[in-house]
């Protein structure tokens, strides 16, 4: 691969979610577009998000995996990593402290009738990611899930 090439390949927008309805019943996307994130040491999500209802909202989570593909996971291994959020505990003199780490998973609620677009980041990717996915779901009226597509860019 020429440096033309990867130049191209890490700058260029990427879809990681077509756009479709969200699943009925706040059930994640089943199979999440998998994007090559090798070279870049961040991402840009542009989400497109039509809700179902009045009340629509959406889910979601980025997640990376440290594997080139599936099978090279060590046995017991987590394939497909989340992002996280860290708040460190208080310090307290003679004490050990304790800080929180958790998963996290982002919403955003519609605030109008139509089409709504908006940007998430830059997120700075964990040293190492070798793949990235984006899974979504409905999280406002489950009944009547909004539509929604997600395009990235690595830098």
């Amino acid at each position: 691969m020429s440096w033309q090439d990867m130049y191209v390949s890490v700058d260029a927008l990427q879809v990681a979610r077509a756009s479709a309805a969200l699943l009925a019943a706040g059930a994640w996307d089943a199979a999440p577009t998998e994007l090559n994130c090798e070279h870049a040491s961040s991402v840009t999500l542009f989400l497109s998000y039509t809700r179902g209802a009045a009340g629509g909202a959406f889910d979601f989570q980025i997640q990376v995996s440290p594997y080139s593909a599936d099978g090279l996971a060590a046995a017991g291994a987590a394939v497909w990593l989340m992002q996280s959020v860290y708040l460190s505990g208080g310090v307290v003199p003679g004490a050990d402290t304790v800080s929180n780490v958790q998963r996290e998973i982002v919403r955003y609620g519609s605030t109008a009738v139509g089409q709504e677009g908006f940007i998430y980041g830059p997120v700075e990717l964990a040293v190492g990611a070798q793949r990235l996915r984006v899974r979504a779901r409905e999280a406002g009226v489950v009944g009547t899930p909004g539509t929604l597509q997600i395009e990235v860019m690595f830098s």
